[in-house]
């Protein structure tokens, strides 16, 4: 099963790579497993919404996914402070 051209270990580990890039950027505190969740719902929030603005995305393999997924888990972390406030 692929998931954006990568497979499940994949986007586990370019996941949790996006989401920690993510956490640098944004300055927030979240551990390992943190990370790799907004990594992960960070790129399937970003397709969604580009999706529904009829934007193509940034195309399928490993950069692509770092990519949305990095994008995605930095617009979950500033999401997460409007609530949070």
């Amino acid at each position: 099963m692929d998931v954006n051209g990568v497979g499940w270990i994949g986007a586990i580990i370019i996941g949790g790579l996006a989401g920690w890039l993510a956490e640098m950027v944004m300055k927030s505190n979240t551990g390992i497993f943190m990370n790799i969740i907004l990594g992960i719902i960070g790129a399937v929030v970003l397709n969604a919404i580009l999706a529904a603005l009829h934007i193509a995305s940034f195309g399928t393999g490993w950069l692509a996914y770092l990519i949305t997924g990095f994008i995605g888990a930095c617009i979950l972390i500033f999401a997460g402070r409007l609530i949070r406030r």
